[in-house]
């Protein structure tokens, strides 16, 4: 009996159950359709202008995103991420496509990412580039939809390794090869070329121009996540080499035509095996990936000079089929390597992620730490793989559920962004919105990791993400520190090798983003190598009068503020903080003590989490605002959700609908007064509820989430 109760014990502990119930409220909302006219309908406050020929998205002059009828001023683009598959509903049809576009643009997204089109159009199909007409047509009329509601487009020339070819039935994982013979293989690139002339050269009945012509195509990224390195990585198996055998006849004779010789290769390298020459194509692919020496520095030169070869060549494929638009590729991993691959690219893009997760299974598992503690380490690594002097788009980002702290991604990335003066921000996931909860599909019948939709933190921080990113709250730093590059000698022998955190600290600070070395100029960047550091800059731009003397980065302490003023990280502390005209926010994991932002003071708070403040008025400001949004997010979960560790670290059930949001509460002061003020909840679709608070003179009050009508991230304050 003993045994029992200890095995009983044993069973409970391992698969521990969410916090508490009486800490979480279910959300009452079904519908998520945002009320026209509401404060979370944007479309009068961020307003899509229509799209045509003026308004075609080019490079300006000073590498910006601009409208080509006026290339001096740069535009910002919230970006919608849509990645669809049948488990999270697909494409919708005509209907659903009408107000899913329309839904987007009172969002306040003005660009929209395709993702796993091909696998989409192939989903099902045995033979070769035989699309499913029903879901082509609904791809067609969503574009439509989009540019009618000013949304423009980025769309992958490929996105699964499967392309277009027919018989599978996993389209969405990483098997197949395709993205590794776009390097080396004519009929690889045959089959590519073939794609693209088949869906984005082809007539859109519903615009009457064909896709890759239509003023509306902003970017293509070539394929997705394809570089030669990262693939290899993917398809990584204990039992299979390090590098598939397809690599190794380029790389002998990339060898051949660098060295000549046997010979000449082994003084160079040193370690080269007895039966190992060039003259025989026999060289060895490195065994182990993570084993530095001359054999990978090599490697990684090989990759780089086929990596922009290949980039080329597909590009000039789609200018012949007429294509105008910025083209990208190589979107992820932030390597010296790769940055050198992305170097002659029209536009950079990059993805990243905080926490990462591999899958939906039993025993999935992140960290859950927080990631103003690494400095946001996630948005400095894709900081540092910009380039200088060109469009640079977030393709992918994610502070992924179920961490604890994703409440932060909401401020950090659009706070930075725009600071950097990125150009498009785009947060992965099945798609940003949903138009209602309880689909019945799959993915949709829970939160999972990367359907930010569901999530009511992910969509707060969309939300803000909105203002503080694409209306422009947060400014542009005035100051940019270059990072030299001179080209393949700044290869090392460790394929890992980045822009080192120490450095990139200075994103903090201000822009940073690589420069070829022949146009480094100056005291206030880093040269090659990387042996200057962060407190050297600084001071070098204190002397310059760059960086104001009262600047308080304190490298040290983990204490960093933006040159405008207006961000601020605190490591220690935990703490982000934001203050601009228009909106003040703090996310916080601790409040020891209470956080002033200028306009509004949080006093004290019951736990972690995000608040935010905005006007919302055509003011525009928080000093003259008679409407602003006011914005509290903690933490939501599924019902039932289970976990195998008591920190919450590994996933056993993701549980089901109704979502649940942890209460939570702040104390709010507002240095306004006024002779009648109020706070009501909104809820989730943008419902306006009777005040839960209200007075006269000095505005101040105890915020919670958990409202007499259901819990909610949003509030009106009324003044």
């Amino acid at each position: 009996m003993r045994r029992r109760s200890l095995a009983a014990a044993l069973l409970c502990t391992w698969l521990a159950p969410a916090t508490s119930a009486s800490k979480w409220v279910p959300v009452r909302e079904v519908s998520l359709e945002v009320r026209a006219g509401s404060p979370l309908d944007f479309s009068s406050l961020l307003p899509n202008a229509s799209i045509d020929a003026d308004s075609r998205l080019v490079a300006g002059p000073d590498g910006r995103l601009a409208f080509a009828r006026a290339p001096e001023q740069p535009v910002r683009m919230l970006c919608a991420s849509l990645a669809w598959s049948p488990a999270s509903g697909g494409f919708p049809d005509h209907d659903g496509a009408e107000r899913y576009a329309r839904q987007l643009a009172m969002h306040g997204y003005n660009i929209a990412r395709l993702h796993f089109v091909d696998a989409s159009l192939m989903f099902g199909r045995q033979k070769d580039f035989d699309f499913d007409p029903e879901t082509l047509d609904r791809i067609h009329y969503l574009l439509a939809a989009l540019k009618r509601n000013g949304i423009y487009w980025i769309i992958d020339g490929l996105s699964s390794p499967r392309g277009a070819y027919g018989g599978h039935d996993d389209r969405w994982d990483a098997n197949g090869d395709l993205k590794l013979r776009l390097h080396f293989d004519e009929d690889a690139v045959a089959h590519w070329s073939k794609l693209q002339e088949k869906f984005l050269a082809s007539v859109n009945p519903y615009t009457g121009t064909a896709t890759i012509r239509d003023d509306a195509l902003a970017l293509v990224i070539l394929a997705n996540e394809n570089g030669i390195e990262f693939d290899s990585v993917v398809h990584e198996r204990p039992e299979r080499p390090a590098y598939d055998e397809a690599v190794a006849k380029p790389f002998n004779r990339w060898l051949s035509a660098r060295y000549g010789s046997t010979e000449t290769l082994a003084r160079a390298w040193g370690d080269l095996g007895a039966d190992e020459r060039v003259e025989t194509a026999t060289v060895r692919l490195p065994a182990n990936r993570y084993a530095d020496g001359p054999r990978m520095r090599d490697l990684q030169a090989f990759f780089v000079e086929t990596e922009r070869a290949s980039a080329a060549r597909m590009s000039e494929v789609l200018r012949g089929l007429g294509y105008r638009g910025l083209i990208s590729t190589y979107n992820n991993w932030p390597t010296v390597q790769t940055a050198l691959s992305r170097r002659d690219l029209g536009a950079v893009t990059m993805n990243t992620y905080h926490d990462w997760v591999g899958g939906y299974s039993p025993g999935s598992a992140l960290t859950q730490v927080s990631s103003l503690a690494d400095g946001a380490n996630y948005m400095r690594m894709i900081a540092a793989a910009r380039w200088l002097g060109k469009p640079f788009i977030v393709s992918e980002y994610d502070h992924l559920f179920w961490n604890r702290y994703r409440y932060e991604a909401g401020l950090t990335m659009p706070a930075y962004a725009a600071l950097q003066g990125w150009d498009v921000l785009c947060r992965h996931g099945h798609g940003p919105i949903a138009l209602a909860y309880g689909e019945p599909f799959p993915h949709k019948k829970a939160m999972l990791p990367y359907a930010i939709a569901l999530d009511p933190v992910a969509r707060a921080g969309e939300t803000l993400g909105a203002l503080v990113f694409r209306r422009g709250d947060v400014a542009t730093s005035a100051i940019t520190i270059p990072f030299a590059v001179r080209g393949e000698e700044d290869l090392g022998e460790d394929m890992q090798a980045r822009e080192p955190e120490r450095l990139t600290d200075l994103a903090l600070v201000g822009r940073i983003g690589l420069l070829p070395a022949d146009r480094f100029d100056g005291e206030t960047g880093i040269t090659q190598p990387r042996d200057r550091d962060a407190g050297t800059i600084l001071a070098a731009l204190r002397d310059e009068h760059m960086l104001a003397a009262e600047n308080r980065t304190d490298i040290a302490s983990g204490f960093y503020e933006s040159d405008t003023g207006q961000v601020l990280l605190d490591r220690r502390a935990g703490q982000l903080r934001v203050s601009t005209p228009a909106t003040e926010a703090a996310a916080f994991s601790s409040l020891r003590e209470p956080i002033d932002l200028g306009l509004m003071r949080i006093g004290r708070a019951d736990g972690n989490g995000l608040v935010a403040l905005s006007a919302i008025d055509p003011e525009g400001k928080l000093s003259e605002s008679r409407r602003l949004l006011l914005i509290l997010a903690t933490d939501a979960q599924n019902t039932g959700m289970i976990f195998r560790d008591s920190e919450e670290k590994v996933i056993e059930d993701f549980g089901a609908l109704p979502v649940r949001i942890r209460k939570g509460y702040v104390d709010l002061e507002l240095s306004r007064t006024a002779a009648r003020w109020s706070v009501s909840p909104v809820g989730l679709d943008g419902t306006v509820y009777p005040p839960v608070d209200s007075g006269s003179g000095r505005v101040a009050f105890r915020l919670s989430n958990d409202t007499p009508y259901g819990p909610t991230t949003y509030f009106l304050v009324e003044m």
